[in-house]
């Protein structure tokens, strides 16, 4: 009989994920050689080896893909059979995985977590931030309970909660505060500052200025909407923001802030979970918490 744990298995998981024993360590909280030893240990049991090991990473071995795919599952249904007896608790405790997106969560978590500390102390509250692509694939593989996003997403596996509507505003530099305000034709023909690819913000933004494709002197790229502001600042170009951002984003720079107008180009924020989730009933307590912290926050 073949003798290995699931915290092998969890171990097996990460490396097979980040291909990296330190970053699979690190990601486990435990040391590179603690971590190398547990995988050693995994494939004595197995009889094979299930990485083939370079200087700088390691890959998958055929057996190691196969292992690979029973593992994840494996770990999903632990997941679930936890998730079923927290569900049944009187009081929501333990770990809350919740996944963010850039442009929410510098901006909200703070009073989110506040809340939900306060109503739920039990939680171990753990936030993953990253774009809306990443946060679907961590959601779908079990290694998130929920995520605020930009709705819909559009996924038949998902409930959708909306939380909140918000508007975008124009970021333009200084000198420009007393021009009228571009609509969107004239915003076409302006240097347009906007997140790079997979920011589902840029999309909306596209979708806003009706431009399906771009041109590279009419657009230039950047990681956040601080890097954004701060070149519009600098007289590049221009950007749009939601509007949760400005008082973080323009008060440390040379920008002027003005709201369109007629139709104010704006998007639908809310939480996602899988529908199968044994935790989907809180899911949608927790949600309404995160929509009254997200209202006072944004009244503030």
């Amino acid at each position: 009989m073949m003798n290995f744990t699931l915290r092998q298995l969890r171990y097996f998981d990460a490396l097979a994920r980040l291909g990296h024993f330190g970053r699979a360590a690190d990601a486990c909280a435990i040391s590179q050689p603690a971590m190398s030893m547990q995988i050693r240990e995994l494939e004595e049991a197995l009889g094979s080896e299930l990485f083939e090991r370079g200087a700088r990473q390691v890959r998958l071995t055929q057996l190691g893909e196969d292992f690979a795919g029973r593992v994840g599952e494996i770990l999903r249904a632990v997941d679930e059979l936890e998730d079923v007896a927290r569900a049944a608790r009187d009081r929501l405790t333990g770990r809350l995985r919740i996944g963010v997106i850039p442009t929410v969560a510098p901006y909200l978590l703070p009073a989110i977590i506040g809340e939900l500390t306060r109503v739920h102390p039990e939680l171990d509250i753990r936030i993953r931030e990253t774009v809306t692509p990443n946060l679907l694939e961590e959601l779908a593989e079990g290694r998130l309970d929920t995520a605020i996003v930009a709705l819909p997403v559009s996924e038949a596996s998902l409930t959708e909660t909306p939380l909140f509507e918000e508007t975008f505003v124009l970021v333009r530099p200084k000198s420009d505060e007393a021009k009228p305000v571009p609509n969107r034709e004239a915003l076409r023909e302006m240097r347009l500052l906007l997140l790079e690819e997979g920011h589902c913000f840029r999309d909306q933004a596209l979708s806003f200025c009706a431009m399906r494709s771009a041109r590279p002197r009419e657009l230039l790229d950047g990681s956040s909407l601080s890097t954004l502001v701060q070149m519009v600042g600098a007289g590049i170009g221009v950007t749009l923001i939601p509007e949760m951002a400005v008082g973080v984003e323009t008060r440390s720079a040379a920008v002027s802030v003005a709201r369109f107008e007629g139709p104010q180009p704006s998007r639908t924020i809310g939480m996602i979970w899988r529908r199968t989730s044994p935790l989907a009933y809180r899911l949608a307590e927790i949600a309404e918490i995160v929509r009254r912290a997200a209202a006072a926050e944004r009244a503030a």
